[in-house]
């Protein structure tokens, strides 16, 4: 049975001065933090491989730019943050390197980062603890969460699913406006299985060619989307990158068992371009996840 593994972390914070932080952003502000104070605290083969893969690991598998950073973040908390001095605050990574005990070396990052200063005035903050838990959101210690690609049981024959951050999806080198089932699923199937085979246990034993000829018979049915336009400034080059994508709904008809685990992890994982800083991130609204 396939299955995706990873670490589901929250990082716990208290506030030891008044800490507010702008609307939107975050997860720049946290993925900036994460390569800055791991470069310090990191030996440099383990900053490499947690940050710029790579270079350590080889040219990129066919169809993709770079290597899968082996990490995600999730900080909508944090986006307009007021919080006063002893007050607590958190966001979550996901980690998918279970290769190597890479866990604590995030640790001592985002420590020194909080005592360094957070946000603008760079306001001072302590780490309290590293939780990790279930998919369900209990605690976990000691066990990663586990996600099943083996297909559903009972036909599905429609699915709905919802881009909650900003989604950016490329097929033949161009970003596409519209989330046809194959593309999706195209990009999906790469960044999942790519996450396997360079972090997790062993490759997919999966057919993908006759996986991507089914997908390819999906319908799209319906879209309500909304275009977003954004970008980020590197503070390592001073480089404008975008941040471009779209959130809202899509419809898919079709024979679609077999996919709809794929679309859940996808919540985890995250789809398209810049997954890291939070885009891509999507869910299954219907059918129901208690339904199947």
């Amino acid at each position: 049975m396939p299955t995706l593994e990873f670490l589901r972390l929250r990082f716990h914070f208290q506030a030891l001065e008044p800490l507010r932080l702008p609307a939107g952003g975050s997860a720049n502000l946290v993925r900036g933090a994460c390569g800055l104070f791991l470069r310090r605290t990191a030996p440099a083969d383990v900053y490499s491989r947690i940050f710029e893969p790579g270079r350590s690991l080889g040219p990129a598998p066919s169809g993709l730019a770079d290597w899968p950073r082996p990490f995600v973040l999730r900080t909508p908390a944090l986006d307009g943050l007021n919080a006063a001095a002893h007050d607590w605050f958190s966001f979550d990574l996901h980690l998918f390197d279970l290769r190597e005990p890479i866990m604590p070396y995030f640790q001592s990052a985002f420590a020194e980062w909080a005592a360094t200063g957070i946000g603008p005035g760079r306001r001072r903050a302590r780490l309290d603890r590293v939780e990790q838990l279930a998919l369900n959101g209990t605690p976990a210690a000691g066990v990663p969460c586990s996600i099943s690609l083996d297909m559903e049981l009972d036909a599905i024959d429609h699915v709905t699913v919802r881009f909650l951050t900003p989604t950016e999806l490329k097929t033949a080198g161009q970003t596409t406006a519209r989330p046809e089932f194959g593309v999706l699923f195209a990009r999906l199937r790469d960044r999942i299985a790519t996450l396997r085979a360079l972090y997790g246990p062993a490759p997919f034993a999966l057919d993908f060619r006759a996986m991507g000829a089914r997908a390819a018979a999906i319908r799209l049915v319906r879209c309500d989307l909304t275009p977003h336009h954004a970008s980020r400034i590197s503070r390592r080059t001073g480089r404008s990158h975008p941040l471009d994508g779209f959130t809202g709904t899509a419809a898919y008809q079709g024979v679609l068992q077999e996919f709809v685990p794929w679309l859940r992890a996808a919540r985890w994982t995250g789809v398209g371009r810049q997954t890291v800083w939070g885009k891509g991130e999507m869910r299954v609204v219907d059918p129901p996840e208690n339904s199947i």
